[in-house]
C-alpha cells in the first residue's frame, strides 16, 4: 500500500468562511429532490424496467418528493419512454415537479425537449465537468473553453425553453464541483447565471455536486459558503447539493453544507448510487426528525419503504442502515435491555410525549416499527431486563426482578447452545415450560377453605403417583394455608420468600390472574414458580405448587 502516490486533489475556498460552525442544528427541511430513477437507477446491476420506475415512482410521490429527477431521456428509450408516459398519462401532480438531466451538447438537449415537452412542471438539468483533472486529462481544454461549453449549453435551454410546450426552470452544475478551483467554479456559475437572468419569477438552480469525495466534510462546507456568498443573483438561485458517498461522509457532507447556506439536496433512499452511493435522504430527512424539525417528507411506514425499494432495485437494505434496517432499534446487550426496559417504563409512568429513551434516538413506532420485534432481541447476550421486558410486552407477564434474572440464564442458555436468537413465543415457551402450573409429581386436587379467628382453616387434598392424601393446616390467609399443608405433606422447611401477583389484560369475558412465587430452600437456593388462572387464590396455589415442585425436579 503506497500512501506516496495520494495528494490532496481538492481546493479549499479563498479566505475564510467558517459562518457554519456557529450554528448547531438545521433550523428548516431543505428541497428535497430524488434522483432515485436517474442517478440510482443508473447505477443498478440491472436497471429498473418501465414498470419498475413506475412503482418507484408512487413510492416517492407517497413519500412526499416534490422534486423529483425522472431520468436521462437523451440517454435511451427507457429513459425517454417512461417521461413520456408520465407526462401523457397526467402522472405528474400539480405540485411535482420532474426533473431531467442533459449534458452541455446540443443534439442532447434537443432531444432532453422533445422528451419534456407538455411537461406541467420540469427541470432542465444540464451540466458539464469543470474540474482540473477533467480538464486536463478528458477535455484537454483551457478554463475559458470549458466555461464557454456551459455557456452555450445555458444560452440553448434557454433558447428551446421558450420553444418548446411546457412550464421549465433550469438547474445548472458544475460537475466534478469538488475536484476544481471554487473561484473558477464562482466564475463559471456566474456566467450561466447571467445568461439564465434569475429573477423573481425565473428561480434558477446551481447545484455543487460532489461527484467525488475528495476532502473532509467541513472543507465542503466552506466550499459551499464561498458559493452561497458571492453567486450573483442570491436571492433568485436556490443552492443545491449532490452529495455522493465515496469517503463515507456524504451525510456530514451534506449537514455542513445545509449549515453553510445551501437550499435544496438532490439524493436517493438509502443512499444508492454509483460507487459508493449518492447521499441517504432517509438518513438525513430522520436526523432532521430526532432534532425535532419537520423534513417534510414522510417515512411513517419505513418498512414498505424498504420492501418497495428492495422489489424495484433489487437492492438489499444493510441491517444497520439508519433509521431502516432490521437492526438499528435491536439491543442484544444486558445492560442496554435493562436500560431501555427502564426508559421505556418511565416514559408511561410519567406521560411523557418527549422521546428521551436511553440507546433508542427515535420512538420505533413513529416509523412503523414495533418494540417487541425490533427493539428487545434476545440472545446469549441478553440480560434480564430486555427478557423481562419483552415477556411482559408480547404476553403481559410480569415478572419480578430475581425470577426475571432466572429466566433470563435460562434463554441466553438455549440461545447459546442452540446458536440462534430467540423470538418471544421462544421466550414464552421457555417461561411456561419451566414455570407455569407444573404439576408434577405433586398436584392439588381439592381445597376446602373456612375463615376462623386467626385466619384461615383449610383441607387440602394432594395426589402423588395416583395416591391422594388430604392434610389439614391453618394460616393467616388461603396461600398461607396450603403452604403450611405443604409443608407438612412433604417434611419440608422452605420459606416463601416472594410473592407477586397482578392481573393480566383482558382476554375474554374473565380477566386471568397471574401469581409468581420464590420459595428459598433450606441450602438457601430458591426455587421458582408461576400459576395462572382466573381466581387469583387458585393463580397464587398454583404457583407455590410449581416452585415446590421445581424444587424437586432441579
Amino acid at each position: 500500500m503506497d500512501f506516496n502516490k495520494y495528494k490532496i486533489g481538492y481546493y479549499p475556498a479563498p479566505g475564510v468562511h467558517y459562518k457554519w460552525v456557529q450554528k448547531d442544528h438545521i433550523e428548516k427541511a431543505p428541497a428535497w429532490c430524488s434522483v432515485d430513477l436517474r442517478d440510482g437507477n443508473q447505477s443498478l446491476v440491472i436497471p429498473m424496467s418501465l414498470e419498475e420506475k413506475l412503482e418507484m415512482y408512487r413510492l416517492l410521490l407517497q413519500v412526499g418528493f416534490k422534486e423529483i429527477e425522472v431520468g436521462f431521456p437523451a440517454a435511451s428509450e427507457t429513459e425517454y419512454e417512461f417521461l413520456r408516459t408520465l407526462i401523457e398519462n397526467n402522472m405528474i401532480p400539480e405540485d411535482v415537479t420532474v426533473q431531467v438531466l442533459t449534458q452541455c451538447r446540443e443534439h442532447i438537449i434537443r432531444k432532453t425537449f422533445e422528451a419534456c415537452k407538455g411537461a406541467p412542471n420540469a427541470i432542465i438539468h444540464f451540466y458539464n465537468s469543470v474540474s482540473v483533472a477533467q480538464r486536463e486529462q478528458v477535455f484537454k481544454k483551457s478554463k475559458e473553453q470549458v466555461k464557454q461549453i456551459a455557456i452555450e449549453g445555458a444560452k440553448l435551454v434557454k433558447q428551446l425553453a421558450a420553444e418548446y410546450e411546457g412550464n421549465f426552470r433550469f438547474e445548472y452544475s458544475p460537475e466534478s464541483f469538488t475536484g476544481t478551483e471554487p473561484e473558477y467554479a464562482l466564475e463559471v456559475c456566474n456566467a450561466v447565471l447571467d445568461i439564465l437572468e434569475p429573477s423573481e419569477t425565473n428561480n434558477v438552480i446551481i447545484n455543487l455536486p460532489v461527484t467525488v469525495e475528495m476532502s473532509l466534510p467541513h472543507v465542503y462546507a466552506s466550499q459551499v459558503e464561498y458559493m452561497s456568498e458571492n453567486l450573483k443573483y442570491r436571492e433568485h438561485v436556490t443552492l443545491s447539493l449532490h452529495p455522493h458517498n465515496d469517503r463515507g461522509t456524504g451525510v456530514a457532507d451534506t449537514e455542513l453544507a445545509l449549515l453553510a447556506g445551501a437550499d435544496r439536496v438532490e439524493g436517493t433512499l438509502f443512499g444508492n448510487g454509483e460507487r459508493t452511493g449518492n447521499v441517504d435522504i432517509i438518513t438525513l430527512a430522520m436526523n432532521m426528525y430526532s432534532h425535532g424539525v419537520d423534513p417534510r417528507l414522510d417515512f411513517s411506514n419505513m418498512p414498505h419503504i424498504v420492501e418497495v425499494y428492495e422489489k424495484c432495485t433489487r437492492m438489499h437494505v444493510y441491517e444497520r442502515a439508519p433509521y431502516a434496517g432490521a437492526l438499528v432499534f435491536a439491543a442484544f446487550s444486558g445492560s442496554h435491555q435493562d436500560a431501555i426496559a427502564k426508559g421505556m417504563k418511565w416514559r408511561e409512568d410519567h406521560e411523557l410525549n418527549q422521546w428521551n429513551v436511553p440507546y433508542i434516538p427515535i420512538d420505533p413506532h413513529d416509523i412503523n416499527r414495533v418494540y417487541e420485534a425490533d427493539v428487545i432481541r434476545v440472545n446469549s447476550q441478553s440480560g434480564k431486563g430486555g427478557i423481562g421486558y419483552l415477556l411482559e410486552q408480547a404476553y403481559g407477564y410480569v415478572l419480578p426482578p430475581e425470577m426475571r434474572e432466572h429466566l433470563s440464564y435460562l434463554c441466553k442458555s438455549v440461545s447459546d447452545h442452540e446458536h440462534r436468537e430467540l423470538k418471544a413465543t421462544d421466550v414464552l415457551n421457555v417461561f411456561v415450560e419451566n414455570y407455569m402450573n407444573n404439576s408434577q409429581p405433586i398436584k392439588v386436587s381439592k381445597m376446602n377453605f373456612t375463615q376462623v379467628d386467626n385466619g384461615v382453616e383449610a383441607y387440602i387434598s394432594f395426589v402423588k403417583d395416583g395416591a391422594k392424601t388430604t392434610i389439614h393446616a391453618e394460616g393467616n390467609g388461603s396461600l398461607d394455608a396450603v403452604s403450611n399443608a405443604l409443608k407438612d405433606y412433604t417434611g419440608s422447611n422452605f420459606k416463601l420468600k416472594v410473592y407477586t401477583e397482578h392481573s393480566m389484560q383482558r382476554q375474554s369475558s374473565q380477566s386471568t390472574a397471574a401469581a409468581y412465587i420464590g420459595l428459598e430452600l433450606e441450602d438457601g437456593s430458591v426455587s421458582w414458580g408461576a400459576g395462572t388462572d382466573t381466581d387469583i387464590i387458585r393463580a397464587s396455589i398454583n404457583a407455590l405448587i410449581s416452585a415446590y415442585n421445581n424444587s424437586c425436579n432441579a
